[in-house]
Formats: structure tokens, C-alpha cells, sequence
């Protein structure tokens, strides 16, 4: 799923392409993409784009007459910035928004629709799909704390809820945890004021870094390669692969469509995370170090 930095970059790419320009028309190519009805999407039509935003993981385009289309891509959805009047038959494609210079084409991968389109009007609709979490990039230290607090979770359901924190998922979480050494297990409620402070760091370290990282990339041109998995990453996506700074394999711990990506001796003092499926298939067999691991592993 695409997170803030992913966000960030289209958003940086469509200001120099659609900000000041007017939206032609809206082209549907799936009747499940709209989520309104009232106002149609069709009074957008001629209308100029007067801004951009990021909402979570949400792009909201702001258009004339104060209305809002709010474009939520879920794990699949990418944006895509092609020739005017582009030609949307694929069955992949979901929607185009036409301008003179471009088309805007909306596209989401497998048999799953999850992507979604919502067409507002003013901050009260905006606020109306805004699950509240604070920006990890606007905040202090002060209200930082003060999220984490407010409810006991592991650090790394904190760091996806979007009712707590605004912008973050599977993939960057797993980056901000390596890099403040904490166990993505480890309780809100239970950190030190120290540990806090490494989180926080981290956490708008990565951010800030990821960000710069794939403006440079995307260049002058359109975002192209928006994906959870890249090379440079020190966890994500890098199970049973050697870590970066000690050398022991990546850990996994696999959840419903999810992974947590964590290193052992970084990030939880040596302990073996249990995988919840696997775990409990083992039972007493589960190993609860690595070394244990790789005894087992040896006796194979």
C-alpha cells in the first residue's frame, strides 16, 4: 500500500502537472470506484484545481467551488500520468481525469477493488473521511508522547493505526522500528522516555529520508515504481535475508495479509518473536532464540 512518502511524491508530481489547470472531465471505468453520490461527480467538470493534499494515505485534489476529490488507492491502486485522452480499456484501469496536457489514470492491480474515490464538498467533508491520527512529520515530541499514551498497543499497531498516527503502514513501520532498535512488540504504554525519543526520531528520520529518496528517483517524471518492497530497505520484505548492520537473518511475523519484518538481535535483545500461525502449530517446538533457530535449522 502506498504510505506517506509514496503519497508525498505523487503529490509533489501532480502540484507541477494539474495545480491551476482545469479538470476536463472525469472518466469512470469502474461503477464501484465512486463512494458519493450527492454531489455528482460530473459538477467537477471545468472546474481548475486549486490544490493538493495528503490526507493519511489519501490524495485530495481540491478543485473550485470548494469541492474535493479524494482518491484512496488501498494496497493495489497507482496513479498513472499519460497522453491527453488516454485510453482507459484496460481492466485494470479504473478512472481518468482529463486536463489539456494529460490524463490522470487511476489503475489497481488483481481482482480485488479496493481503491475508492469520494467527491466532497469543504473541510467538513474532508474531516468526514479523516480517521484523526496525528501528521508523524508536523508533530512534536509533546504530542508524539501524548498519542502513544493514549492507548496501550504494540509500537507497531500504534505506528499503522490511522486513528493515531496519519500516513504510515506495514512497510515504513518496519523501517522506523530497525532503525530506533525497538521490538515491534513492545508496549505504548511501557516505554521509556528514552525509548520514546528514539521512536520519534526515527521514525521522522525514515520519513523524511524515504521521501527524498523517491523524489530523487521519480525525478521530473511521473512516480513509476510505487511498491512496499525496495532494495534499499534494511527489513521490509527482507525475510531470512542476512541484516544489514549484524548479519542474522530477518525475522518475519505473519498476521492475515500482513508481515512485521524485524532482526532478532537489533530490535528484541536476542528473542524470537512468535509467528501467531506457527506458534502455535509448534507449541513447545517453537524455538525462542535465534540460536535455538538455528539448531533446529542444523537438524534439518
Amino acid at each position: 500500500m502506498p504510505e506517506l512518502p509514496d503519497i508525498a511524491v505523487y503529490i509533489q508530481a501532480l502540484e507541477k502537472r494539474i495545480v491551476g489547470k482545469e479538470l476536463i472531465r472525469v472518466r469512470p471505468g469502474a461503477p464501484f470506484l465512486l463512494r458519493t453520490a450527492d454531489p455528482p461527480v460530473s459538477v467537477v467538470e471545468g472546474s481548475a484545481v486549486r490544490e493538493i493534499r495528503r490526507m493519511g494515505k489519501r490524495i485530495a485534489i481540491g478543485l473550485e467551488a470548494d469541492l474535493w476529490l479524494v482518491i484512496h488507492l488501498m494496497i493495489a491502486g497507482r496513479l498513472h500520468w499519460r497522453e491527453p485522452g488516454a485510453k482507459i480499456g484496460s481492466k485494470n484501469a479504473l478512472a481518468a481525469f482529463d486536463f489539456a496536457d494529460g490524463a490522470l489514470v487511476l489503475t489497481e492491480a488483481g481482482s480485488k477493488r479496493r481503491a475508492s474515490l469520494h467527491l466532497v464538498r469543504g473541510e467538513l467533508g474532508l474531516a468526514a473521511l479523516d480517521a484523526g491520527g496525528i501528521d508523524p512529520l508536523q508533530a512534536d515530541m509533546a504530542a508524539f508522547s501524548r498519542m502513544l499514551a493514549s492507548e496501550n498497543h504494540t509500537i507497531k499497531r500504534a505506528l499503522t493505526d490511522p486513528r493515531l498516527l496519519s500516513g504510515i503502514g506495514n512497510a515504513y513501520s518496519d523501517e522506523i522500528l530497525f532503525d530506533a532498535q525497538l521490538s515491534p512488540m513492545a508496549l505504548t504504554q511501557k516505554l521509556s522516555a528514552q525509548e520514546i525519543e528514539r521512536l520519534f526520531v526515527s521514525m521522522q528520520k525514515v520519513l523524511r529520508l524515504w521521501t527524498e529518496r523517491l523524489a530523487a528517483e521519480a525525478g521530473d517524471g511521473f512516480p513509476q515504481k510505487v511498491t512496499a518492497f525496495r532494495q534499499q530497505m534494511a527489513v521490509h520484505g527482507r525475510y531470512g535475508m542476512p541484516c544489514l548492520v549484524c548479519g542474522s537473518p530477518i525475522q518475519r511475523i505473519r498476521y492475515a495479509d500482513n508481515e512485521t519484518n524485524y532482526c532478532v538481535r537489533c530490535q528484541t535483545g536476542g528473542k524470537l518473536l512468535a509467528d501467531r500461525a506457527l506458534s502455535r502449530l509448534l507449541r513447545q517446538d517453537w524455538p525462542r532464540s535465534l540460536e535455538e533457530l538455528e539448531l533446529q535449522t542444523k537438524g534439518r
